[in-house]
């Protein structure tokens, strides 16, 4: 992963929810992507919530979303961070922004988010997701409308009857979910295929699917790789359960016997998505405040090398269009 120089260079963002006054974003976590971006000297911009509903996106070919949690409920931090300094800058944030834009409520702005994202992609955006902003994207996509959050997130309470309300034809990747209603739990649905995940460590691999480069070949370009075996890696969304994946969407990766897909790709409108689980592929378990990895330590990364397929994927595609 040296230093590359693009033939025709995408314009990429970052999204990351705001900034504090110091100008510095609020997440004590590290982003595996932009670490990726900077050490390939690949150039970036960071947007935030207010950028995104300004419709600043038009700006760019190519989003990055990564540890965000887009149904309003804070990454579902609660029972263990709820007291710490950073957790409780981040709430008075996002509800600061979301009253400047007008909302009432943190859920309604991520909603408004999610929505110019979809508007994106349908206009021929690429977009990348990793951690948990692949599903809660979904959840907060099919609980348009709803009220999903506990008191312990906005005030009052959810409505009791969201998950007979879900709406899975408005969703990029998954359906039939069920919804996590304990606040306590760091968990946002039964997406996610962490809780009773009986996967050793050591034997915490997915296998890439084989693809013609002549009749298939975006998901071969993502999918290039010098192994078609990849070490796992955790994250607050760890691997997609299968049956919750709809049919229309292209699996990338898969650990078969663990019955969970940890890298998917599709289309919508015009554009594509792809969502990838996990963190960071060379920190097995990345808890908060872990220091960065340094991906000097790790040229050759598999996982990370997924991570570059997709930045360069639109210049790629550009360059497609041009022969």
């Amino acid at each position: 992963m040296d230093a590359i120089k693009l033939e025709v260079a995408p314009k990429i963002a970052v999204y990351t929810p705001s900034e504090n006054e110091k100008g510095d974003e609020i997440q004590p976590w590290d982003d595996a992507v932009t670490l990726a971006l900077t050490y390939a000297e690949i150039p970036y911009e960071t947007v935030y919530d207010e950028d995104v509903l300004n419709d600043e996106l038009a700006k760019y070919d190519w989003l990055h979303l990564h540890h965000e949690d887009f149904t309003g409920q804070y990454g579902r931090f609660y029972r263990n961070y709820s007291n710490q300094p950073w957790y409780r800058e981040h709430v008075r944030k996002a509800e600061e922004t979301a009253k400047k834009m007008g909302f009432t409520k943190v859920s309604q702005l991520k909603l408004a988010v999610v929505k110019k994202i979809r508007e994106f992609v349908v206009g021929g955006g690429f977009m990348f997701a990793m951690c948990s902003a692949t599903d809660t994207y979904d959840i907060a996509l099919a609980a348009d409308g709803l009220d999903i959050c506990t008191k312990e997130y906005d005030g009052d309470g959810a409505d009791p009857n969201a998950q007979d309300k879900l709406d899975f034809s408005k969703t990029f990747a998954f359906r039939n979910f069920e919804l996590s209603r304990n606040p306590y739990e760091y968990e946002h649905s039964s997406i996610d295929n962490n809780y009773g995940r009986n996967v050793p460590p050591e034997q915490d691999y997915f296998t890439l699917f084989d693809f013609s480069a002549k009749w298939d070949p975006v998901p071969t370009m993502l999918t290039q790789n010098h192994t078609r075996t990849v070490k796992g890696f955790m994250g607050q969304t760890t691997a997609f359960r299968k049956q919750y994946i709809k049919p229309n969407v292209l699996i990338l990766g898969e650990n078969k016997p663990a019955h969970e897909s940890r890298y998917i790709h599709g289309t919508f409108g015009e554009g594509t998505w792809t969502f990838y689980g996990g963190h960071d592929p060379e920190d097995y378990r990345h808890f908060v405040h872990d220091p960065p990895t340094d991906l000097n330590l790790h040229p050759n990364s598999p996982g990370y090398r997924l991570i570059l397929n997709n930045i360069l994927f639109p210049a790629a595609k550009k360059k497609m269009r041009k022969t």
